[in-house]
């Protein structure tokens, strides 16, 4: 048996997001839906920049803000993404490698360029994000490095990457990789529209057995049991065969399995400036939780102590080490 090398292997969508704070009146004028993620082409892209004003740049995408979280608490985090051979790319694997994340996708050459997530944030902290794929959509099989997956203790996947057929594959290969090693495989719904596109495919990866732990906010969780109603939601999830870790932003988080229903309170922070991340960060301290023998109580604690660090600044990454973060939070990490 391969030895554990990673606490986590994060898969997915490897963007570069360009930050802005904008009006409410902004999205109304653009016929945006606040909190909403859409995809768009390279001309919506370069149209919507022109017109966004001052902006800052951070590398992004889901699963690699978890990553990086799970580095900046003093874990070691795996990532499998698609940049492409430019000067964005170049930006992204710096960024990675810089914060710990072992990061050796092969490049996309002489095709798409790097990915960008345009992200307009609301005096209320929301975030509505306008996102063009460009090279994440040509990760595929070849892409998934089997020793890396051998040596991850937990395989974690961001929904978003069910849209590209490929990347389904690969995603799929990797579960296959990781079961038959022992190993945790992982997946967040990411949002409510990802799951309206794939509701029936989901819930039969848990029915399957291939997820053994969904990460979902309120609104996912409806969405994926068609329900109106929280408690109903949160009955279907007990029943579904998976861990499901639920966050429910000021209310804070909890795990469901078929036997308990653990709950944490969210840690009250100073100013809500930027929701973008939180429930990547989550990820990041509940997955690090998980890898490390934590139980449910204490990672699903970590994990809202992760996500409060990053919704006081812009951007989806921790400022300060979320290992110092958590030790003075009386975390053994």
């Amino acid at each position: 048996m391969t030895e554990i090398k990673y606490d986590a292997l994060c898969i997915g969508n490897a963007i570069c997001d360009v930050f802005a704070h904008v009006e409410e009146d902004f999205l109304l004028q653009e016929s945006l839906v606040k909190g909403s993620m859409r995809l768009i082409d390279t001309e919506e892209a370069v149209r919507l920049y022109d017109k966004m004003g001052q902006t800052v740049r951070i590398s992004g995408g889901s699963a690699g803000n978890t990553a990086a979280g799970i580095a900046s608490l003093g874990g070691k985090p795996a990532f499998f993404g698609k940049v492409a051979e430019d000067e964005l790319g170049d930006s992204y694997a710096h960024d990675m490698k810089g914060t710990g994340v072992h990061f050796e996708t092969p490049r996309l050459v002489d095709s798409d360029p790097t990915a960008r997530s345009m992200i307009l944030i609301t005096p209320d902290g929301e975030r509505t994000m306008n996102t063009y794929l460009g090279a994440c959509t040509r990760f595929g099989p070849a892409d998934v490095d089997p020793e890396i997956v051998k040596a991850s203790a937990i395989t974690y996947m961001e929904g978003y990457l069910w849209d590209p057929e490929e990347a389904k594959k690969a995603f799929l290969e990797a579960a296959k990789i990781a079961h038959a090693n022992d190993r945790k495989v992982g997946i967040t719904l990411s949002d409510s529209f990802c799951v309206d596109r794939y509701r029936s495919e989901f819930l039969g990866l848990l029915k399957d057995g291939v997820v053994d732990v969904m990460f979902a906010n309120e609104h996912e969780l409806k969405a994926l049991y068609e329900t109106a109603d929280l408690d109903t939601a949160i009955g279907a999830a007990r029943d579904c065969g998976a861990l499901t870790a639920l966050t429910l932003g000021e209310e804070g988080a909890m795990a469901i399995t078929s036997t308990e229903i653990v709950k944490a309170k969210a840690k009250v922070v100073d100013e809500v400036v930027d929701l973008t991340g939180a429930g990547d960060l989550f990820a990041s301290g509940f997955l690090f939780g998980l890898a490390r023998d934590y139980d449910l109580k204490s990672s699903t604690e970590l994990g809202c102590l992760c996500a409060s660090n990053v919704i006081g600044h812009v951007g989806a990454r921790p400022e300060k080490p979320l290992k110092t973060i958590a030790e003075q939070g009386g975390f053994e990490v």
